[in-house]
């Protein structure tokens, strides 16, 4: 396992990893700079982002351009950019039984097989930008100083 970022639950995971003797199968990258996401998304069989709040991951539509497979709890923007066995799949926030369920589809290669054609991949890419996305935030806000 591949665990790439940070967060509250950084040492507490690290400890049980320890504790349940699989240390020699877990890597702790941490916080990596961002022009090495490229090659840590491609050392990974699929990308399983469990967040309770982030507005939408970016490492959701940089997977998914990869062609790798996500799993994610379905908050804000990921049902944005998870189709369901297309992109990967979407689960209730905190359900661990459905995060497990996900993952063995996964891992039993019996999920997602279809990966996006080379036009959804330019939409992707068009819509899921840097630019373009601090462009319809910048558009939020003039709405509302506007109003």
């Amino acid at each position: 396992f591949l665990f790439v970022g940070d967060g509250p639950l950084h040492d507490q995971i690290q400890s049980q990893v320890k504790q349940k003797g699989l240390k020699d199968f877990v890597i702790f990258a941490g916080l990596v700079a961002p022009d090495l996401i490229p090659t840590y998304i491609a050392a990974m069989d699929f990308c399983v982002h469990p967040s309770l709040r982030e507005g939408l991951a970016r490492v959701l539509p940089q997977a998914i351009l990869s062609n790798k497979p996500v799993v994610s709890f379905d908050v804000d923007g990921a049902k944005v950019v998870v189709i369901t066995d297309k992109t990967g799949y979407l689960v209730p926030p905190g359900d661990e039984k459905s995060l497990l369920a996900a993952l063995l589809k996964l891992l039993q290669n019996k999920g997602v097989t279809n990966p996006l054609s080379t036009l959804e991949k330019e939409k992707f890419i068009v819509q899921f930008s840097a630019s373009h996305m601090v462009a319809e935030i910048e558009k939020v806000y003039e709405s509302c100083f506007n109003d």
